[in-house]
């Protein structure tokens, strides 16, 4: 159970971000400066937590409590270190380009485009196992466009109120997160939780100071507005997701993440209309329960299958 929790905290975290993001381009600050700052507290925060961890084993191991280092920093070499750190790659590019999306769309709009990772999970899935989609696969994908179109408020406003650039970015950004949620149930998932997420915000910091050289750390960073965001965004963004993610994916795996973590996008539509005061009506809040309903379709189905197939079981077991 801790497993599944683990993951629909993550996604909670991850519901908050655009909110902040907003407030942030609000002060005046830019797309480097914000994922810079957010990088910069995760890469602080998960090496903070992976050294305490490394103290703490030590200290059980020198009062033989503990006898292997399984999970620890030496079972990792640096084959498995570079593979995480390739792996949270995926991190910084769908912050790069989902903070980007936010300049050209309304935050409850984002992250509508960001979920059609549920969909783009789901096809991979099918693809790589060489599986043929099937009328659930069909219908869960119809029921999904049809709760976008609602929830992008498409019947009410038509595509007027849309932007080219900002829809490109925001499907963007949908890519890279399935392929973060891919990587996270694949790149060294026996190692400690604590280690992967520390290598894999490694790789996505190494990979940001590249794109933006971080500048921002001595131009008034310590003590100034952009290092609270930097802290609020490295908490619920880089620091927490991660870290949740690596303890419960690789146990629940890809498809079950994908459905916990579809508790984001009624947190950060809930976000953006409390705090930002955007306008979400009714038809767009149909349209995230019509999404909602469409990533958990194709679970529901499998119990009622299940189910039924217990209930014959059962019957037949009876008349024996």
């Amino acid at each position: 159970m801790k497993y599944y929790v683990s993951v629909f905290l993550g996604a909670m975290s991850y519901g908050i971000l655009s909110t902040i993001v907003v407030l942030a381009y609000g002060e005046g600050y830019h797309l480097g400066e914000v994922v810079g700052s957010q990088m910069f507290m995760g890469f602080v925060l998960s090496w903070l937590l992976a050294f305490f961890i490394k103290m703490k084993e030590r200290y059980r191991r020198r009062k033989g409590v503990l006898s292997t280092s399984c999970g620890s920093a030496k079972a990792l070499t640096w084959k498995n270190r570079l593979l995480l750190m390739l792996a949270g790659t995926a991190t910084v590019a769908t912050s790069l380009v989902y903070y980007q999306s936010l300049r050209y769309n309304s935050a409850s709009l984002a992250v509508v485009l960001l979920f059609q990772f549920t969909w783009m999970t789901t096809l991979i899935q099918a693809v790589s196992r060489r599986q043929r989609p099937n009328r659930v696969m069909i219908l869960t994908l119809l029921i999904l466009l049809g709760g976008t179109v609602f929830a992008a408020g498409l019947l009410e406003q038509g595509s007027t109120h849309l932007s080219m650039p900002g829809i490109v970015l925001g499907l963007l950004s949908a890519v890279t997160y399935t392929l973060f949620v891919l990587f996270n149930g694949k790149a060294v998932p026996d190692a400690h939780p604590a280690y992967r997420s520390a290598w894999m915000i490694t790789g996505a910091f190494t990979v940001l100071c590249i794109v933006f050289p971080p500048r921002f750390l001595f131009q008034g960073f310590f003590g100034g507005k952009l290092m609270l965001f930097g802290f609020l965004l490295g908490t619920f963004g880089a620091f927490i997701p991660p870290l949740l993610y690596a303890v419960g994916v690789p146990h629940i795996g890809e498809s079950m993440a994908g459905i916990l973590g579809a508790v984001e996008l009624p947190v950060a539509v809930f976000m953006s209309s409390t705090v930002l005061h955007e306008q979400v009506s009714f038809v767009r809040w149909a349209g995230v329960a019509l999404i909602l309903f469409g990533v958990m379709f194709p679970k529901l189905h499998t119990l009622k299958q299940n189910r039924d197939t217990s209930q014959l079981k059962t019957k037949a077991h009876k008349s024996v």
